[in-house]
C-alpha cells in the first residue's frame, strides 16, 4: 500500500489527473468563440458582444435562454464522450493498461469541456486566459470545486456559491486567487480533491471490468459513461445558474481583481438570496463530501 505519496494521496492523484486533462488537444474552450457560437440562435450581435467583453448577465441574457444553450451543450458534450467510452471499451481484456487511463483522461477531459461551457455561460471568467499548459492554483482550485459539485458534494456546493458571491459582489472579472488558495476555501479544495481521488479509483475499476469482454465491454462503457457524465452535467449547470452571478445586468469591470479572505457572512448578499442559497449563506464546513 505504501508505495510513494504520489501515487497513495487520492488529493494529488485527482491533481495529476486534472492537471493531465487540462493538457489534451481540444480540452480549454476559448470563451469568446464558444459564447458567440452558443448564443448566435438566440441574440442579438451587441448582446453577444457585450457577453463577451463583460458576461452574459451584463447583457441581460435570461437565464433562461442560458439553460436552453446549456442543454444543448451537455446534450453535445454526453454523446461525445460516450461515444469515445464505447470505442475504447471495444479492444477487450488485453488492452487494459493502455485503454483504461485513457479513457478516464477524455471522460475528465470532457467533464472539464462542459465545466468551462457552463462558466462561462453563467458569467464566471476566463478559466484558461494565460499563454501556456500550465494551470493556475486558482483555476486548479475552482475546477476541483466544480467538480465537487458534479460529484453531489455539499462543501463543494457552499465553497463555489461563496466565490460566486464574491465576485458578483465586487462584479470583478478575475477569480479570487487568494481566496482560493489562501483563504478559508482553500481547506475545502484540498478535501474535495482527496474525495474526488478516492472516486476516480472506483471509477477506473468500474470502467475496467465493463472493458473486460470485447464489443459487449464497449456497449457497457458508453452506457457507464452516458449514465454518469450526464447527472454530474446536468447537476453543476444547476447550482451555476441558481447563483446570483447568473442574473442578468451584473457588470464586470475589466481587470478588477477580488483578492481577499471570504467572510463567514456576506450580510444583504446572503440576506437576499438565504431561500436559494441555505448552503451558501453558512460558514463552509469541512464534512465528508457525500456522493
Amino acid at each position: 500500500m505504501k508505495q510513494g505519496k504520489g501515487i497513495e494521496n487520492p488529493e494529488s492523484r485527482f491533481s495529476a489527473v486534472l492537471v493531465g486533462a487540462a493538457k489534451l488537444p481540444g480540452v480549454r474552450i476559448n470563451r469568446e468563440a464558444y459564447l458567440r457560437s452558443a448564443l448566435a440562435r438566440h441574440c442579438s450581435e451587441d448582446d453577444i458582444r457585450r457577453a463577451i467583453e463583460e458576461t452574459p448577465a451584463a447583457a441581460g441574457i435570461t437565464v433562461e435562454v442560458l439553460d436552453k444553450v446549456a442543454n444543448d451543450s451537455i446534450r453535445y458534450e454526453a454523446g461525445k464522450v460516450s461515444a469515445l467510452s464505447a470505442a475504447a471499451g471495444i479492444p477487450g481484456i488485453f488492452a487494459l493498461p493502455a485503454t483504461v487511463p485513457a479513457d478516464m483522461a477524455q471522460y475528465f477531459g470532457h467533464m472539464l469541456r462542459i465545466a468551462q461551457k457552463l462558466a462561462y455561460l453563467y458569467s464566471w471568467p476566463d478559466l484558461f486566459s494565460d499563454e501556456g499548459d500550465d494551470v493556475d492554483d486558482a483555476t486548479m482550485g475552482v475546477l476541483t470545486l466544480f467538480f465537487g459539485v458534479m460529484f453531489g458534494t455539499q462543501s463543494a456546493n457552499a465553497a463555489v456559491g461563496k466565490v460566486a458571491g464574491m465576485m458578483a459582489e465586487q462584479v470583478a472579472k478575475k477569480l479570487p486567487q487568494k481566496a482560493l488558495t489562501q483563504g478559508v476555501i482553500y481547506p475545502v479544495v484540498k478535501k474535495v480533491a482527496a474525495y474526488l481521488g478516492v472516486q476516480m479509483t472506483k471509477q477506473t475499476f468500474a470502467k475496467s471490468v465493463s472493458k473486460a469482454i470485447p464489443l459487449v465491454g464497449a456497449v457497457v462503457s458508453g452506457g457507464l459513461t452516458l449514465a454518469t457524465y450526464l447527472p454530474m452535467a446536468r447537476r453543476l449547470k444547476k447550482h451555476l445558474s441558481s447563483l446570483p452571478l447568473a442574473e442578468p445586468s451584473h457588470r464586470v469591470m475589466d481587470g478588477e481583481v477580488v483578492d481577499g479572505e471570504v467572510a463567514e457572512d456576506h450580510g444583504p448578499f446572503t440576506a437576499a438570496h438565504a431561500d436559494q442559497h441555505d448552503a451558501d449563506a453558512t460558514a463552509i464546513k469541512l464534512e465528508e463530501p457525500q456522493s
